[in-house]
């Protein structure tokens, strides 16, 4: 223990060491002084007991040491032996190997040397003459040997370790031990043995090999000192630890070998040279005790320190039960002088005759006032306001007779300084211990910010209400399954008299799915309190535009979902009025439609001269069957048979005319928007009709392909129809005025199904050999009033993609190349087979073109 090292213990220069701790010592509180008297004596029995401990521990590992030492030297002069062993009967091997080799022995010969071995020394259990190809020249088998170890002469060596032995032996041309082998007998022992193979040679050729087979159990029995094994428990093991001959005692734990009582004997293994690390020789020695008296002395030392241990523990309890008091009265005060100090609320107390007899430091910090000044005062206090004595006189009075009112009044204080700040008084009975009443207990609470906030509040909403009623649209909430309105603003209220009803009216025309209220739901618990809301309340605003006969105005109804202040599920609705717009929408339209009708008055103007010849045609031709049969019938030159024949070819060229004029009436004709689902070969062969008259003028050949079976299409033919016309009539004017010979003077129409967008559509491609467009005439292609042609209006494309787009569909320009020259150009516009769901105005008229070829 160490004195600390700061200003408090400085001592004057010369002083003692002494002298400075008995100087620390008399500064320091009792209770720490009984902690030093007390935990020193403890400190000094631990580090006893821990010397003892130590101590013991120390010899225990000595004579571990000791022990360990006897063990190794023992195992490895038993390993000597047992090596010594292995060698003799390998020399003796190689010599009856030797023998084999020179032909001096043959197999009669060789058994009976065998079996002078195999008697003299018991750990042998056979010795076999295999030859090179590993079949089994001769053999002699102990009669303690098992039946699976017996091997006749011409049997093939095994397969397995016996084999990859006989190999090594083969290649290394030296003597081999094979790895321990386990072989089971007909009782179903396991009688482990070991072989060791040397190599026959003749004559610098590998002959075969003679093979021993030793008993394992046989080398520990005989191989093994008896002195060795007297004093410890031997084993054989192979490398996985596995025992082999012998027996061991269970290992314990090595930490346990260091206490006093331990018994547990020490051990050691070495591998068995010359066979290797598949064969370990490990000793263990059998456990003694260390004696009663080493045992004794210690638990005797133990047993006194335990019981000085236990004394001052008691004392040392005794000492921290009264030190924890003292503590929890310090802690207990403090906590309460905390508490008090750290309220923000003001305590006040007062006598029963209006006395202060007690002030917090909250309370003095928000008067500015100390305790001393306030403490023992009478009224009028000095944190009353001059204007407001009477007041708070009256106050007092009331509280002092018990007739201040249980949810507080607010009053004005004065601070030290003059400021003025509102506060909420809570007055309450101050009670003794005893019960009896003592004086009251007033608690002060500044409301000065809370009140600010709450009239910023009150603000806020009134400007927020403000807002709201002063907007263009009505807005409505209600909550779902109820028929309760919870917020309508101004025009709401104008529109549909602040019933719910009209709100209701509103989520059903325009579509907004809604909960219907039932019996259950009309009571004061939502009936969707607990569902989660976030995926409502997150979704996105929900639009539609409804027609109210009851108000006679076009709305644009928007619905979402939100949580209200009390938590429920609510349905905010929108409605904007857009009569105006729908109105300018509808003339747009008309105007839209005027203009279609114009522009196909203005195509038809324009083939005025091809229409005029194509009808010429017929006439010509009617004249000429009129004369013919006159000149007939005057002169009396043609039967009723000639008479019938013309008749019919007239009447036939007659019908063509009509049919001419009425493709052009119905296509000039003005007429409501209608679509309706229609065949698209027979608007193609219409177009065709009418646009082949102006083709021919120009001297262009028309060419089509229409793919076979095409579905019908939502659409109004008559539009389409000007679309295709409009499109074969540009491209032979292009053609035209590139001024093509014949054999190039043609346009193509395809009318084929293809797949856009996973969107089934049908695709129509005019196809010319004009002369392209330029880049300036492909940026204005859809301008309007922009026309390449001196006598055009430019409105025909920006009609036609105005169309296109009406019907949902896309129109696009591309010129045609052959390698670097413009052979063409090729006009494509496409169609939905399933058009989708349009707004009403989108689907009474062709949306304003948007800009995209």
């Amino acid at each position: 223990m160490t004195l600390p090292q700061n200003s408090t213990f400085d001592s004057p220069p010369g002083s003692t060491p002494l002298t400075r701790w008995r100087r620390w010592w008399r500064r320091q509180s009792p209770t720490r002084q009984d902690r030093f008297v007390t935990l020193g004596p403890l400190l000094a029995v631990m580090l006893f007991l821990a010397a003892v401990i130590a101590a013991f521990a120390y010899l225990r590992v000595e004579e571990i040491d000791r022990e360990q030492q006897a063990v190794k030297r023992d195992v490895e002069y038993a390993q000597q032996r047992l090596r010594l062993r292995l060698l003799e009967r390998q020399e003796q091997l190689m010599r009856l190997g030797r023998d084999v080799s020179n032909k001096d022995v043959d197999s009669d010969e060789f058994i009976a040397q065998a079996e002078s071995l195999v008697n003299q020394y018991p750990e042998l259990l056979s010795v076999t003459w295999i030859d090179s190809r590993r079949r089994v020249k001769s053999s002699y088998v102990s009669p303690s040997a098992n039946a699976s170890q017996v091997q006749s002469a011409g049997e093939q060596l095994k397969r397995g370790e016996t084999e990859s032995t006989f190999g090594l032996a083969r290649d290394l041309r030296q003597p081999v031990y094979s790895r321990p082998l386990t072989v089971k007998d007909d009782s179903s022992y396991n009688a482990p043995s070991l072989q060791l193979q040397v190599p026959l040679d003749d004559q610098g050729r590998f002959d075969g090999v003679i093979m021993g087979e030793y008993s394992i159990d046989g080398l520990l029995r005989f191989g093994v000192p008896n002195e060795v094994t007297a004093k410890y428990a031997v084993a054989l093991l192979d490398d996985q630890g596995k025992v082999l001959a012998g027996h061991l005692p269970p290992a314990r734990n090595r930490a346990a070998r260091l206490l006093p009582l331990s018994d547990e004997a020490q051990e050691y293994e070495i591998p068995v040279s010359p066979v290797g690390n598949g064969l370990l020789l490990k000793a263990q020695g059998y456990r003694a005790s260390l004696g009663v008296v080493g045992s004794g002395f210690f638990w005797l030392v133990s047993a006194l320190s335990a019981l000085t241990v236990w004394m001052l523990l008691g004392t040392w309890r005794h000492t921290r039960r009264r030190v924890q008091a003292q503590e929890a009265l310090i802690s207990e005060t403090n906590f309460r002088r905390a508490m008090e100090n750290s309220m923000l609320t003001g305590m006040r107390a007062l006598d029963l005759q209006g006395r202060i007899t007690y002030v917090n430091p909250a309370f003095c910090q928000m008067t500015g006032w100390s305790e001393g000044e306030l403490v023992g005062r009478t009224a009028p206090f000095p944190y009353w306001p001059e204007q407001d004595r009477e007041t708070l006189a009256a106050r007092l009075d009331d509280e002092l007779h018990g007739r201040s009112t249980p949810g507080g009044f607010e009053v004005h204080i004065k601070r030290k300084s003059g400021a003025i700040f509102d506060a909420r008084m809570y007055v309450s009975p101050l009670i003794d211990p005893r019960g009896q009443q003592t004086g009251w207990m007033t608690s002060v609470t500044d409301i000065t910010e809370p009140k600010r906030v709450r009239e910023e509040l009150s603000a806020s909403y009134e400007r927020f209400t403000t807002v709201l009623e002063g907007l263009d649209a009505a807005v409505s909430v209600a909550p779902l399954g109820s028929e309760e309105l919870l917020f309508a603003n101004k025009l709401y209220r104008a529109w549909f008299g602040g019933e719910v009803a009209g709100h209701m009216n509103l989520i059903a025309q325009a579509g907004v799915p809604a909960v219907t209220p039932t019996d259950d739901t009309l009571d004061a618990v939502d009936g969707l309190a607990g569902f989660p809301t976030d995926t409502l309340t997150a979704a996105q605003t929900e639009n539609a535009e409804i027609f109210v006969p009851e108000l006679g105005k076009w709305l644009e109804v928007r619905s979402r979902y939100l949580t209200w202040v009390d938590g429920r599920l609510a349905q905010m609705v929108i409605a904007t009025d857009i009569t105006p717009r729908r109105h300018a929408e509808e003339q747009a339209a008309q105007q839209a439609e005027r203009a279609q009708s114009a522009s196909r008055l203005i195509t038809m103007g324009e083939m005025a001269s091809s229409v005029a010849h194509e009808l010429n045609q017929p006439l010509t031709a009617i004249n000429n069957y009129c004369n013919g049969m006159v000149s007939r019938i005057k002169g009396q030159q043609i039967s009723n048979e000639d008479l019938l024949v013309a008749l019919e070819k007239t009447a036939k060229q007659a019908h063509r005319a009509g049919q001419i004029i009425q493709r052009i009436r119905s296509f000039v004709k003005r007429s409501e928007p209608n679509r309706t689902s229609s065949d698209v070969a027979t608007m193609v062969s219409n177009a065709m009709e009418l646009a082949d008259i102006e083709l021919r003028r120009h001297n262009v050949r028309l060419s089509h392909y229409i793919a076979a079976r095409l579905p019908s299409v939502m659409v109004d033919p008559i539009l389409i129809e000007q679309v295709l016309i409009n499109l074969m009539k540009n491209g032979a004017e292009s053609i035209a005025q590139a001024r093509r010979p014949t054999a190039r003077r043609s346009v193509e129409l395809r009318v084929v199904p293809k797949n856009i967008a996973d969107q089934d559509v049908i695709e129509f491609s005019v196809l010319d050999s004009g002369k392209g467009l330029s880049p300036e005439v492909m940026s204005r292609l859809y301008e309007a009033f922009y026309s390449t042609k001196a006598e055009g209006m430019g409105i025909g494309l920006k009609l036609c993609r105005s169309i296109v787009e009406s019907h949902q569909g896309r129109m696009q320009a591309e010129n045609l190349y052959n390698g670097d020259e413009v052979v063409g150009c090729r006009f494509t516009f496409w169609i939905p087979v399933t058009p989708l769901l349009l707004p009403a105005a989108a689907a009474e008229a062709p949306a304003t073109p948007t800009g995209i070829s």
